[in-house]
């Protein structure tokens, strides 16, 4: 009995990662690259990022750099402003140039000459291509169900591959050690085994977080386990004034008054909503915080630049909370170098669980189709001159 469940979960393991295996490979290895996406950002684009400081430097106010950016590129509306806390880093402002949400214009400004340094098509980007194809293979919505459904599969294959790894009391040192010296048969089974293992634990956190992007219901569970109910929808409140002139120092009021509510280090982020009857949000990143992605809102009147309204990380739900520490637990930011280290190694190895798996296949199946044909050489009758007669 205990011999047809092993060979029901061998199958199991074998045929989902043989479906899923392609989209797992590819999903894991793009999580690699977004571990370090801010460290590597600057590197890949250094003209886009970073700035010489000049002595006894002092930034332009925003609303001239705006100004700057609309001017170069005129019929594109600004909708987003974002300022690292770094004096070498450029401001970037992105411009809208259709209707579509995604469809942004880049312009990255330096903000003690207010000179235009570069600009990009954000879809072109090298990490907005990966972050496409890590979520949906660069497939929309249909990649969107693809790599959800092969999420789903990973989780139930390292379980199942769990159970297949299990030692018994002959076997029990072969589990946990790879034998390098091996013949490459050998090796490439403890690479998948082995190596599988010491990854179960955070591969299946990262996975089963990344569902949360995948399914709403997912999404929505976790609410449901903090908060009793599903998650209420944000946006930026009302605007108090839509008659008034708007202020020709709004931009650097706004980034004025948030130093002051938020003075922690922190980039900023500046939303301007499409509608006018909706007010400007910012959103300051707290990089003093013991955990990353602490971010605290402020909505500002966009058209006077007067305070609206607070949305604090300390007065959100815990359901709020729990998906804020969703994003670092999948990306390994959580701790910062540490667990980002850790999680390059368990999603690189992630990456290759595929490769050595189709591998052992491989082998078996050559195996299975020699070991068929020999058996037919031997049981073919021999023809000679005594049988013909």
């Amino acid at each position: 009995m205990a011999s047809l469940g092993k060979t029901i979960i061998s199958t199991l393991h074998l045929w989902l990662g043989l479906s899923s295996g392609l989209v797992v490979f590819i999903v894991a290895l793009t999580g690699s690259l977004l571990v370090f996406e801010e460290e590597l950002e600057p590197i890949i684009y250094p003209q886009f990022h970073r700035v010489d400081v000049p002595a006894q430097a002092k930034r332009l106010p925003l609303d001239q750099l705006v100004a700057t950016a609309t001017t170069q590129f005129p019929g594109k509306k600004i909708s987003r402003i974002e300022i690292e806390p770094h004096a070498d880093r450029t401001v970037i402002i992105e411009l809208q140039q259709s209707k579509k949400a995604k469809d942004v214009l880049s312009v990255a400004l330096n903000p003690y000459t207010g000179q235009v340094v570069d600009s990009r098509q954000e879809l072109a980007a090298f990490y907005s291509v990966v972050l496409r194809l890590h979520r949906y293979l660069c497939l929309g919505d249909t990649g969107k169900l693809i790599t959800g459904i092969s999420c789903s599969m990973f989780l139930i294959i390292m379980l199942s591959g769990l159970v297949l790894w299990w030692p018994n009391r002959k076997n029990s040192r072969q589990r946990f050690t790879v034998k390098w010296g091996a013949s490459f048969k050998r090796l490439n089974w403890d690479l998948h085994a082995v190596f599988g293992f010491y990854v179960l634990p955070f591969v299946f956190l990262i996975a089963s977080t990344g569902l949360i992007w995948s399914y709403k219901w997912v999404n929505n569970l976790l609410f449901y386990a903090f908060d009793g109910k599903p998650q209420s929808k944000r946006e930026a409140p009302a605007n108090p004034t839509l008659a008034a002139p708007k202020s020709t120092t709004l931009y650097e009021k706004i980034y004025a008054a948030s130093n002051q509510l938020l003075p922690y280090t922190g980039a900023v982020t500046l939303t301007v909503p499409e509608k006018d009857s909706l007010s400007i949000t910012l959103s300051k990143k707290n990089d003093e915080a013991s955990i990353s992605n602490i971010v605290d809102f402020l909505y500002f009147d966009a058209r006077t630049g007067e305070l609206v309204k607070k949305r604090l990380y300390a007065d959100e739900t815990r359901g709020f909370k729990a998906r804020r520490v969703v994003f670092p637990i999948h990306t390994g930011s959580l701790f910062g170098w540490p667990t980002k280290l850790i999680a390059l190694f368990v999603a690189l190895t992630a990456a290759s669980l595929p490769i050595t798996g189709f591998l052992i296949w491989w082998g078996k199946r050559k195996k299975s189709r020699k070991s068929v044909s020999s058996m037919k050489r031997v049981s073919s009758p021999r023809i000679t001159a005594q049988n013909v007669s």
